[in-house]
Parts: structure tokens; C-alpha cells; sequence
């Protein structure tokens, strides 16, 4: 199930439970993690930011709508890296960023989308 993201406080529910589970077992995608929400919040069409729910809190997953196409973003833990997928979360992997990739790149990422 998905809660679509309407005000910051849901926004920042994500953010915080994002940046708590990196501390835990993704530490390599924390300063990624926070230029992706960036273009996020910068790029997203408007009412279209969608968080996955597991056991009713914010999981590593969302997906919006940019310019009328439909993204997915998730921590895929194997690589440890956040994949942009076209069109859902199984649809084709267009980038993986982990901290190793730069802020401007990231956002010539979604500057692209």
C-alpha cells in the first residue's frame, strides 16, 4: 500500500525514517538519499509523490510522477545502491546512485527526467 506525499510532515516522516534505516544497513546511499528527496521535491509533479507503507511506516520506496512520467525510487540492498526505475519498480533501472556519485550528477539525473 502507497500514501501519496500532499505536505511536508509526510515528506518528512519518509526522510526520517530513510535516514534511520541508512544508519542501520545502507550507509552508503545517506548523502544520496538527501539530493534524490531534493530533486524529489523539486521536480515531482504535483499530488503525484507516492510512499510505499510496510506494517503502516514509510518503507525505502516511492515513486512520482515527473512531466507526466511515472518513476520508482528503492534501495535495492544487494547493491546497496538507489535505483530510478522506469515507470515502476520492476520497470527498467535508468540510474543507481549511491554516495560515491556526485550531487551534480544526481541532479543532472533529474534536470534529464
Amino acid at each position: 500500500m502507497a500514501i501519496t506525499a500532499k505536505d511536508v510532515e509526510q515528506l518528512h516522516e519518509y526522510a526520517k525514517g530513510v535516514m534511520g534505516r541508512a544508519d542501520h544497513h545502507a550507509g552508503k546511499v545517506k548523502g544520496a538519499a538527501l539530493a534524490i528527496l531534493g530533486g524529489i521535491i523539486w521536480r515531482a509533479d504535483p499530488d503525484s509523490i507516492r510512499i510505499r507503507q510496510y506494517a503502516g511506516n514509510p518503507a525505502n520506496m516511492l515513486w512520482v510522477r515527473i512531466g507526466g512520467k511515472d518513476y520508482a525510487f528503492r534501495y535495492e540492498h544487494g547493491t546497496e545502491q538507489i535505483e530510478i526505475r522506469d515507470g515502476s519498480q520492476n520497470g527498467p533501472i535508468l540510474h543507481k546512485v549511491d554516495d560515491s556519485t556526485a550531487v551534480a550528477d544526481i541532479e543532472a539525473v533529474f534536470r534529464a527526467l
